[in-house]
């Protein structure tokens, strides 16, 4: 085997320690471009394995050489490669390669650092116990920055693990024999100058040159010749757009997709977990059909029946009607802020919901799957009532699990569901006596009948799914599916239509998901076009949920459709994912912890930028955190220095240098190649997004906004303008081009970003309907004309200020509980501060800091201005104001206490100005009054306690003055 490499190019060291950790040997060999070996790659190391394998991404050559034994881990290693290919190596070698670092791109580094550091905390390796080929790419990228005492100070400081695991690698002698061939030097401990040196060959998909982000070869002739096709003529084969009605109905000859998220409980308001995992996950994804023509229908609704709801109602005393219309408007309210499309969005408690679930139930009754058991029940004697599962706890029965504030419907630990008189040592919720058991008459539908079909069913269609719902779905198959209770004694639900049943509702697991079909109905008046359509019709259905809901929607749902067996469609995506973690925490609804829809609207942060941050940290395949850092990190350099940039120069060059006009391009090679590769880029967002991977196809987007970067550099219009004809020919191309890219970024990031992408229409002067793109054929169109006139072009986005991150950190930070009590203190805290200040000089410098944040008075700041600026949250910066009001208020108090104080009390009132006056009286007057102001001035700089006493003195004066001159 051969490695060709550039010199200092850390990712050849990556494939050096791989080779020799595995025992096999490879030949290195100094290359460039020039060589015959490369005909078409662009990117540098080249593993050659044989005259048929070479391998030009180097985290590939790593895992190649360097393979996953346990095949169960190989998820999660592709998925720390990536990271570490797309994140980490880029921020790392900018870093090395800056003169100055921003400090926005040195807390960028510094985030990854610690989230490297947090899992080595944990293990002895970056994915368990066991060594991997992420460790050898992780280890090989901060080579340089550890072994340079500057740069470890600055970003590994407080990287304890980090530097354990480094240092336990480096004694390896395979990892030494590699550094000494990959060039270290003898001296330290591999020689760490010569590590700081970047590839020298820059790479066409990175901004900084770095050899390892996924470098794939350059396009083929076919892809080029393709780019040119579709660059002439893939307007024309577009689709006429779809006409939008108000009724959404399925369609012959068009493709129909019919979208659901998982109906949201009506007993809290969503956090940014329930958010991205559901409603949001699916309206990217709506959007993203009717950007490609397909008749789509996106509907939703609140999940209004069962225990939680009485939970709920009897805590805040109400009813649960009442408490269904509070929540229902606190969530519509949330998903309007963040510009959820629903085509409609409904509720569960009508009367279309009672009549299709009542007739679906008695269909299945019909057909020979429902019957009926004697139950043994908790009975709350205290309460005097049966408790249903949420008004239960206690310890989950479950084998292994033993979590002590289980629910008696599921375990929110392990995840698996309870009959809740399983519970181990169970309380009522309501009053926390112990229950007895006491037997009650309830109905069931037998799943294991159904059992046949289920299995069939899923086998047919789980390839489909995402892998988060293929493994919820397979782990419920391991065992038989028992009969399952459809009813329950409640009060609050839908009505069981059978005698000797009407005191008892349906169990929300039934009902709920028929809520699909309700919605419809009041969406639609024709609910069985969607849900039962004939033949012709092409209908396919999507559904989004977080991990939890799955086996509502894989096992029991369907369950009843099959049972029914009238021909409803079943769901053919399944997009689930994983959970979305708060900092080091869990986000949890009942105890306020994580950050909540309510929240996110007070932050002064655009709902774009949220919903930008959350599709981009979606957790698709393992768990993932929301962090403050990361979302100021990713606004400031992804969104910021990344995508306005980009548009805002090239819309600028436009608009200075053209009038406006896109001018004519007259393409070359060179750029057809540029669109060739960005055409990749196109495919990959339009494959993944199909298949439900909505955070790896913005991840395309923005490789197509660093390739507008890299071509903007690359060209420098901004040269070439001012040189020959042929050199301003091409400075006009590389200006038309890159608005060309804006024009397909703003398509493509509209179904995440559907505010900034209609101002960036308003910057293009172009209509919505124009910017479409073909699924099928999936690639970058003339979407602006030559001379296309464009409006002005504005930044885009803002800098989020870590001054603001640290404030929100802290105020969310803790369960509600934690919140509440810090608002108390908070409020306590301007009293006591004001409590503490003795003079008015002091308290006109707590004045002063609290203005301006130093204590001194500044005109160049103030504190609560900034604040207010920074955020709307009133409770963010209410506190701060609280404070300045009670300072001056105390300051006010002691001011008017010192310029009683500052009377002498022998001094004779001020003359009247009538022939009383004296020259005696006047001049004793003076005298009081010069001693009076003198005090005042020295006890306080505000101008505005003496100014009148000196006006005063000033009138004497003049009195006197006057006098004297009449004598």
């Amino acid at each position: 085997m051969k490695i060709y490499t550039n010199k200092n190019n850390t990712s050849t060291l990556k494939l050096l320690i791989a080779a020799n950790l595995a025992g096999k040997k490879v030949e290195l060999i100094n290359a460039s471009f020039e060589d015959d070996v490369f005909a078409g790659p662009r990117s540098l190391p080249l593993l050659e394995v044989d005259d048929q394998l070479s391998f030009f991404a180097s985290n590939a050559a790593v895992q190649y050489l360097f393979p996953v034994l346990d095949m169960s881990e190989n998820g999660q290693c592709q998925q720390m490669l990536e990271w570490e290919a797309t994140r980490l190596n880029p921020a790392v070698n900018t870093v090395l390669s800056a003169k100055n670092v921003a400090s926005d791109l040195k807390q960028a580094l510094q985030a990854l650092l610690h989230t490297l550091n947090s899992a080595l905390e944990k293990h002895q390796y970056i994915l368990g116990e066991k060594l991997s080929s992420v460790d050898i790419s992780a280890w090989s990228t901060l080579y340089p920055i550890y072994y340079n005492n500057d740069l470890k100070q600055s970003y590994m400081g407080d990287c304890k693990h980090i530097a354990r695991w480094i240092e336990e690698l480096a004694n390896a002698k395979a990892v030494q024999e590699a550094v000494k061939q990959w060039g270290g030097s003898a001296t330290g401990p591999f020689g760490a100058t010569s590590a700081l040196g970047i590839p020298l060959v820059a790479s066409l998909s990175s901004p900084v040159g770095t050899p390892d982000e996924e470098e794939e070869a350059g396009p083929t002739p076919e892809e080029i010749e393709l780019a040119k096709e579709n660059w002439l003529n893939g307007l024309k084969k577009l689709q006429p757009p779809l006409k939008q009605e108000k009724l959404v109905l399925p369609v012959k000859g068009r493709k129909n997709i019919l979208i659901t998220s998982a109906l949201p409980y009506v007993n809290n308001v969503p956090h940014l977990g329930n958010i991205i995992g559901c409603v949001l996950s699916a309206d990217i994804f709506a959007r993203y059909c009717r950007l490609c023509d397909y008749n789509t229908l996106y509907i939703c609704g609140t999940d209004e029946y069962g225990t939680a709801t009485e939970t709920k109602a009897l805590e805040e005393g109400v009813t649960p009607r009442e408490i269904c219309d509070k929540y229902f408007e606190l969530h519509n309210s949330t998903y309007r802020w963040f510009n959820i499309g629903f085509d409609y969005f409904g509720r569960t408690s009508t009367p279309q919901q009672t009549q299709i679930s009542q007739k679906m139930f008695l269909k299945l009754r019909e057909n020979g799957f429902v019957s009926s058991q004697s139950v043994d029940q908790l009975l709350c004697q205290k309460c005097d009532r049966f408790l249903a599962d949420r008004f239960v706890e206690g310890t989950c029965p479950h084998t292994g699990c033993g979590y002590e504030n289980a629910r008696g419907d599921q375990c929110d630990k392990c995840g698996k569901l309870i009959n809740a008189i399983e519970l181990i040592q169970p309380k009522c919720k309501q009053c926390q006596h112990t229950p007895t058991v006491k037997p009650s008459e309830q109905l069931f539908i037998e799943l294991g009948q159904l059992e046949p079909s289920i299995r069939s069913w899923i086998n047919a269609n789980e390839k489909s799914w995402s892998p988060p719902a293929r493994a919820v779905s397979r782990a419920w198959l391991k065992e038989p599916l028992r009969a399952r209770a459809v009813t329950r004694d409640l009060k609050w639900g839908v009505p069981v239509p059978i005698e000797g049943y009407q005191n008892k509702v349906f169990y929300v697991w039934f009902d709920a998901p028929i809520g699909y079909l309700s919605i419809t109905q009041n969406a639609t008046k024709e609910y069985e076009k969607w849900w039962k359509p004939d033949k012709e019709y092409d209908v396919k259905l999507y559904q989004f949920m977080a991990k939890d809901n799955v086996p509502f929607h894989v096992i029991m749902f369907p369950a009843t459709l099959l049972g029914v067996n009238e021909g409803h469609v079943l769901v053919s995506h399944l997009f689930a994912t994983e959970y979305l973690n708060y900092e080091d925490g869990k986000f949890s609804k009942s105890r306020g912890v994580g950050v909540f829809g309510t929240d996110a609207q007070q932050t002064g942060i655009p709902s774009d930028v949220w919903r930008f941050y959350l599709a981009s940290i979606r957790p698709e395949t393992s768990d993932s955190s929301f962090s403050w850092t990361e979302l100021g990190t990713r606004n400031n350099s992804e969104l910021l220095n990344n995508l306005g940039n980009f548009c805002h120069r090239s819309l600028s060059f436009c608009a200075n240098t053209f009038k406006g006009k896109v001018p004519d391009l007259v393409l070359t090679q060179a750029d057809y190649e540029l669109i060739a590769l960005v055409n990749r880029e196109v495919i990959a967002y339009v494959n993944h997004i199909e298949k439900g991977r909505l955070r790896e196809s913005l991840r395309h987007v923005m490789s197509i906004s660093r390739l507008g970067n890299q071509h903007m550099q690359a060209q420098q219009p901004w040269v070439l303008l001012k040189g020959s004809d042929d050199d301003k020919q091409r400075g006009a191309t590389a200006i038309g081009l890159c608005c060309q890219l804006v024009a397909l970024l703003c398509t493509l990031l509209a179904p995440y970003m559907p505010e900034t992408t209609r101002k960036l229409r308003e910057q293009l002067n172009i209509d919505a309907e124009k910017l479409r793109i073909n699924p099928e054929n999936p690639s970058l169109l003339q979407y602006l004309p030559s001379g296309h006139t464009i409006g002005k072009p504005e930044p885009l986005f803002t800098k989020i200020e870590a001054e603001l991150l640290d404030t929100l950190r802290a105020k969310y930070a803790g369960s509600q509980t934690d919140r509440n009590e810090r608002e108390k203190q908070q409020n306590g805290m301007a009293t006591s501060l004001a409590a503490g200040c003795s003079s008015i000089a002091e308290l006109e410098a707590a004045i002063a800091e609290q203005l301006s944040g130093k204590k001194e008075p500044s005109n160049s700041g103030n504190k609560v201005r900034q604040i207010k600026g920074s955020t709307k949250d009133k409770t963010v910066w209410q506190p701060e104001v609280n404070k300045l009001l009670e300072l001056k208020k105390q300051l006010a108090a002691v001011q008017a206490a010192a310029k009683k104080q500052a009377e002498p009390k022998d001094c004779l009132p001020a003359p009247p100005a009538s022939g009383e006056d004296t020259v005696e009286s006047l001049q004793k007057a003076i005298t009081a009054q010069g001693d009076k102001v003198r005090k005042l001035k020295a006890a306080t700089k505000d101008k505005a306690a003496w100014q009148p006493e000196v006006t005063a003195l000033l009138d004497l004066k003049k009195r006197l003055a006057a006098l004297q001159v009449n004598k």
